[in-house]
């Protein structure tokens, strides 16, 4: 009896905290002890968002069958917490915003997380796009990040990612990359294919993800994340470098988005400010242009129209430059090179990784 007593205690430890065991999970947590300022809860969220990203991005978009539950609940805490004393007289019904569509036993409506969204009110929405932001990248650009041969450190400046947190280009293992099933594609009826497109770049985040979700995410070369960066862009999808607080305020993945199924470039569409411009923008050449229309069913951010400038019905593509963010696609796309990306610095500088690493090793050298 006591010999089974004792065995059985020496197991049970073990099955309960076999999750938090992982070498993965240890390595991620090692790192994010070594942040400062970065909290238990840090690394509480960060795990969470790690191991579960399909729950964390269905409730985001509207897309989960908790979210009914979850999002009004997180809506009501978050939105008493920002916002304003002289508001402390309204009713908690009224401080707590537009409740989402939908009964205990009917579904949820299609636009109720954007009503829970929008609710918060812009500094809220501002603050979590502090922590959890996207650059947009051109196709170079973006390979150049999945192609790196050594370990880097970078301080993206203000101007790169124009974002108080979660800035840091901290590359570990490079090589190290992982292809996970798009949780923003995996979450919806009837999602873009293919699934397994967003990138997890170097260490602790490709083992951590590999290690928990290994039968949505697979280890590839850096060969391979190129070309499904490639076939991306032919796509029409847009890249998009990804940094996270609770990612260890850092880069961690390339996605590649559509409008269709990306919660980011829906909650950008809706006024939450969690994506950055190329540092590009798109110019159309009206003598190039042949009034194909490609460019405008290409443009995933509805920055393209056309316009007939002498009433002949011989119109030509225009650009809104206050919407276009310089993905590229629209060049990439056009047969007749009518279309061309080129700087503009009200767009902010480009995130080009071997440009800024260039520029850091004087300074790192210097503090050394």
């Amino acid at each position: 009896m006591s010999g089974t007593t004792t065995s059985e205690h020496e197991r049970s430890p073990k099955k309960r905290r076999f999750s938090f065991r992982k070498p993965s999970t240890r390595a991620f947590m090692d790192e994010a002890r070594k942040i400062e300022g970065y909290s238990y809860a840090d690394r509480m969220h960060g795990y969470f968002y790690g191991r579960w990203p399909y729950l964390y991005i269905g409730v985001g978009t509207g897309e989960h069958r908790l979210t009914k539950l979850l999002l009004p609940v997180f809506a009501f805490f978050l939105g008493r917490a920002h916002r304003p004393a002289q508001e402390g007289n309204r009713t908690a019904a009224e401080q707590s915003g537009p409740q989402p569509s939908g009964t205990e036993e009917g579904p949820l409506e299609p636009n109720a997380a954007r009503e829970v969204v929008e609710s918060l009110g812009k500094p809220m929405r501002e603050m979590i796009a502090d922590g959890y932001h996207g650059k947009v990248v051109r196709f170079d650009a973006a390979r150049q990040l999945v192609t790196l041969n050594k370990d880097i450190s970078v301080k993206c400046p203000e101007q790169v990612i124009p974002y108080p947190r979660a800035r840091d280009i901290i590359m570990r293992n490079p090589d190290h990359i992982v292809a996970l099933d798009c949780p923003c594609r995996s979450v919806r009826d009837n999602p873009c294919k293919p699934v397994d497109v967003c990138l997890v770049v170097g260490e602790p985040f490709a083992s951590f993800i590999v290690e928990h979700i290994p039968d949505r995410a697979r280890r590839i070369t850096q060969d391979k994340a190129a070309e499904i960066l490639r076939e991306e862009s032919e796509r029409g999808h847009v890249h998009h470098a990804f940094f996270k607080d609770a990612m260890l305020e850092r880069f961690y993945a390339i996605c590649n988005c559509c409008s269709c199924c990306c919660g980011a470039l829906q909650a950008y569409d809706h006024g939450t400010p969690l994506l950055a411009p190329s540092g590009y923008v798109s110019q159309i050449s009206a003598d190039d242009c042949i009034a194909c229309e490609t460019c405008v069913e290409a443009c995933q951010f509805g920055a393209i129209s056309m316009v007939d400038g002498n009433g002949s019905g011989e119109g030509w593509a225009v650009v809104d430059y206050e919407l276009c963010m310089g993905c590229g696609v629209c060049a990439s796309h056009c047969e007749w090179e009518a279309a061309a990306l080129v700087r503009d610095p009200a767009k902010g500088d480009p995130l080009e990784i071997h440009e800024l690493i260039a520029q850091s090793e004087p300074e790192q050298s210097a503090r050394s």
